[in-house]
């Protein structure tokens, strides 16, 4: 072998070591996060929040200014290869032209305006699009609802872009919607459905998953109460909205999803 070999290979090996060391110092964190979102897809799934649309994403722990979500796909049949890493301006960082989310600007602009997010879902259940479009306030009365603390807020999509498909197609209405949801855990999407942030895919699993129960509770309690509920009061709320971080309801789930 000749010198200029010798040379060459030794730099292909520090640079193969480098890369190693990379990954080894940043690779696993995401890595699991990945692991973790995809079954996050199949758990809200298997749960009826998620059907063949909406979508859940978790922000990149590497660069919290990055963001994870499927590619353009039913949530339950979502793998691994499927996870598109997003700037906040939702572009791909690895541009393969790969098709992402119409409303991918619902994650970006939310995790830009609130720091303290690390989970969204957007789902489109029913029984919460029913609240959306009518002057009855979805509040929480259910203990396990209570993370909604008080009446959740409403988009209403032609205040932010006139007469539209009702899709966050573009950062402008991305805004606007972050703008709605404030520092609230969820928002309700006019005639659309809802969004819901937390700070982990765990704890937005949950939320997502019990606001659809409560919406269907609070919609019975309506008819058979005549009008009048008894809502959480927001010292109830308060006390009770931390749960156990829907570890046990995570847990069950993924069991159910993976038989492990």
């Amino acid at each position: 072998m000749t010198i200029g070999n010798c040379v060459v290979c030794g730099v292909l090996a520090m640079s193969a070591l480098c890369i190693s060391m990379l990954q080894a110092q940043t690779a696993p964190n995401d890595s699991a996060l990945i692991d973790e979102l995809v079954l996050a897809n199949h758990i809200l799934s298997m749960n009826g929040v998620l059907d063949a649309y909406g979508h859940v994403s978790v922000r990149s722990q590497g660069n919290p200014n990055h963001f994870y979500l499927a590619r353009h796909m039913a949530a339950g049949v979502v793998t691994r290869s499927d996870i598109i890493e997003y700037d906040f301006d939702c572009k791909p960082v690895n541009a393969d032209g790969t098709t992402g989310y119409t409303e991918r600007f619902i994650h970006g602009e939310i995790y830009r305006a609130r720091p303290d997010v690390m989970a969204v879902v957007h789902s489109h259940p029913t029984d919460i699009v029913a609240f959306s479009v009518t002057g009855v306030p979805m509040r929480p009365l259910t203990h396990m609802a209570a993370f909604l603390e008080g009446p959740v807020p409403v988009f209403e999509i032609r205040n932010a872009g006139g007469m539209t498909d009702m899709l966050i197609r573009d950062s402008k209405l991305g805004r606007a919607l972050a703008q709605t949801l404030g520092d609230k855990n969820a928002a309700l999407l006019r005639g659309h459905g809802a969004v819901v942030v937390a700070p982990s895919l765990h704890v937005v699993a949950g939320r997502s998953y019990y606001m659809m129960v409560s919406a269907k509770v609070q919609m019975e309690a309506l008819q058979i109460g005549g009008g009048k509920v008894t809502y959480l009061e927001p010292e109830e709320a308060r006390k009770a909205a931390p749960q156990d971080g829907f570890e046990r309801a995570w847990a069950l789930w993924k069991q159910q999803v993976t038989g492990k």
